[in-house]
């Protein structure tokens, strides 16, 4: 009896540690779902030597970021013909917990692995594969509350690289890029709640917004943009957008009632009006053709990757509102960023870290250091004074940046 009443308070607990805190990145693109971090208290610059290095862990090969609250950090990768979803201790790096399942490495053309990142939502944590397992875990013990293989379910198809958005929460539902405009399950039990056309998904994650009372979800499609109502799926309106390959795959960036969005292999980028059931174009052109991680938007200006894994990419700043290029500064790769406190935390595809003032004028660095070896794809995550970086053989460097 007293040993049952100890573990019950325990959770209690463990549960209460992880209320999501401002300073928090309980999802993928973060608290906000734009890339930016509401963090203000934190180490901009540094020595020579970078900052320290508080730990580091090996989590298995794969591109999926952190997600992080107040003491935990929750991430995924492939371990001997496994994917790993981990819970590891912010403070030390320790392994708090871990469940591993069989999966494919998928290595077409690229290293493969887990490709999304998971979503906090309360006392749980969502996770999702390439190939459509999804699990709800018990964010503090790890324990499975379900899981099922929605592919197999619905008999969606998977795209050439398998399934990459992350799992979105809205209400009592479960959102995920599969089919050709997404799919829904209850959060609280996976049963499903409405699907999409068996066509190809793209490489996005459910990005929603609200318009006359209603919640909408924003996913890329192997040919399309599409907008469907968040509870019951129904289109509201689809931009076609057909991009080489499908690889419809990075985030649109959001601004009242103006989308942007962009893809690779040459296509390029667009702004549209959104209206009602209808969307306008603003403009369209090539400055800014971002094959993999989405854009940030700071003070009416873009800041993101342009070109390809197979060209010589760079970050690019371009005007929001009439896609006019302000600069362009070569040498970062196809790498990733987000933004804390009016400034880029950039890492390069060759895993230096920079960290830059969000200027239309040129490209200022602050700081820079080099944290990692190998490829470096993953968008750094700055949370409650650290900052995250991975690279594709699923090295992850903890730095502290906290202010003394």
């Amino acid at each position: 009896m007293i040993r049952s009443f100890l573990r019950t308070i325990f959770a209690l607990i463990a549960l209460a540690a992880l209320d999501v805190a401002a300073d928090d990145w309980p999802h993928w693109r973060g608290p906000n779902f734009n890339g930016i971090s509401n963090e203000k208290n934190w180490l901009s610059s540094w020595p020579a030597a970078g900052p320290p290095v508080a730990w580091k862990a090996a989590v298995g090969i794969g591109f999926s970021s952190v997600s992080v609250v107040n003491d935990r950090v929750f991430t995924m990768g492939y371990v001997d013909e496994k994917d790993v979803v981990w819970c590891l201790d912010a403070a030390t790096g320790k392994v708090l917990w871990k469940h591993a399942y069989d999966a494919d490495l998928g290595d077409k053309f690229f290293e493969g692995g887990p490709t999304s990142t998971p979503t906090l939502a309360g006392e749980v944590v969502y996770t999702s594969s390439r190939w459509g397992d999804v699990f709800c875990f018990e964010a503090a013990s790890g324990k499975i509350r379900w899981s099922k293989n929605l592919q197999k379910e619905t008999g969606l198809r998977i795209p050439d690289w398998g399934f990459a958005g992350s799992p979105v929460v809205h209400e009592n539902l479960l959102l995920l890029n599969l089919g050709d405009a997404g799919i829904a399950v209850e959060k609280e039990t996976g049963k499903l709640v409405w699907t999409s056309a068996n066509k190809d998904a793209g490489y996005s994650t459910p990005l929603r917004f609200a318009r006359n009372g209603e919640t909408f979800a924003i996913l890329g499609s192997a040919k399309s943009f599409v907008a469907v109502n968040a509870k019951t799926g129904k289109e509201s309106w689809r931009i076609p957008w057909p991009t080489q390959y499908g690889v419809n795959a990075a985030d649109p960036v959001l601004d009242g009632d103006l989308m942007f969005i962009s893809s690779g292999y040459g296509k390029g980028a667009g702004l549209f009006k959104l209206s009602g059931a209808q969307s306008e174009a603003v403009w369209q052109n090539k400055e800014l053709r971002t094959q993999m991680n989405p854009s940030v938007l700071l003070n009416g200006f873009l800041f993101g990757i342009d070109g390809d894994t197979t060209s010589k990419a760079s970050l690019k700043c371009l005007d929001f509102k009439t896609g006019v290029l302000k600069w362009a500064e070569s040498g970062i790769g196809s790498g990733a960023l987000m933004a804390a406190d009016g400034k880029l935390i950039v890492l390069t595809d060759r895993g230096e870290l920079i960290v830059a003032e969000a200027s239309p004028e040129r490209f200022k660095p602050i700081a820079r250091t080099q944290v990692l070896g190998g490829k470096c794809w993953t968008v750094p995550v700055l949370a409650n004074g650290h900052i995250y970086c991975r690279n594709a053989q699923g090295n992850l460097v903890c730095l502290d940046v906290q202010a003394k």
